[in-house]
């Protein structure tokens, strides 16, 4: 017999089509995948502390140690600028609470994230895994050198704000594929890199804020 879902999961349901319909797909988002992804990841399970209502709002949500889940509409919009596909394999920096890593996941055949805060990374690898997914896999460590002994990437997202992109990033991505995270100091903007044989391309979008991308590679250059 199937399970019927309780008042809670009713209301979380809810909250989050009507999260999908008036944040996200009736602004710039129009991929199909990405919006089906929007509807079937609980982002309340990511965010386990917060109300219902908070975690389905248009912000984004602090999760501890400094750092936050990023504003839904911010999520599907880099989904959607970075056109995930079905057969992608996807390096992700900054796990985070892992609510992009579970949106990527539900598109992509693969993800590779990693986290510098060791505590972010175990919780969000327990939740990932209790919530099913088994197409992601999970690292520790700083994400400027990404994860080269699994490139080249079709996808590589940043959910950091960089002072500039990391040379390694650029080089881990596969031929045509992209690149999107937020770059500069205290005015952020969305860039979207896609490689061309031996060129990079590189297209600017909306002006965002996120945590700062803390990192080693910076302050060696």
């Amino acid at each position: 017999m199937k399970r019927q879902p309780n008042s809670s999961e009713e209301t979380a349901n809810k909250l989050r089509e009507h999260m999908v319909r008036t944040q996200i797909a009736e602004r710039d988002v129009g991929s199909p995948a990405v919006l089906k992804a929007m509807r079937q990841v609980p982002r309340h399970r990511f965010l386990p502390n917060d109300s219902l209502e908070n975690a389905y709002g248009d912000h984004a949500r602090p999760i501890g140690n400094g750092q936050t889940c990023s504003q839904p509409y911010i999520v599907a919009h880099m989904s959607d600028w970075a056109d995930i596909g079905a057969n992608d394999r996807v390096l992700e920096i900054g796990t985070g609470s892992g609510y992009q890593a579970a949106i990527a996941a539900e598109i992509a055949r693969e993800v590779y994230t990693i986290e510098l805060n060791e505590d972010l990374a175990r919780s969000a690898q327990t939740r990932l895994k209790e919530l099913g997914y088994s197409n992601i896999r999970f690292f520790t460590g700083d994400g400027y050198q990404g994860i080269a002994r699994f490139a080249p990437y079709d996808i590589v997202l940043i959910t950091a704000g960089a002072p500039e992109l990391p040379e390694p990033l650029l080089e881990q991505l596969a031929d045509n594929g992209r690149l999107v995270g937020p770059i500069g100091h205290d005015a952020q903007q969305l860039v979207r890199v896609q490689r061309k044989g031996g060129r990079f391309e590189t297209e600017h979008g909306i002006y965002v804020r996120f945590v700062p991308f803390v990192s080693n590679g910076f302050e060696s250059e």
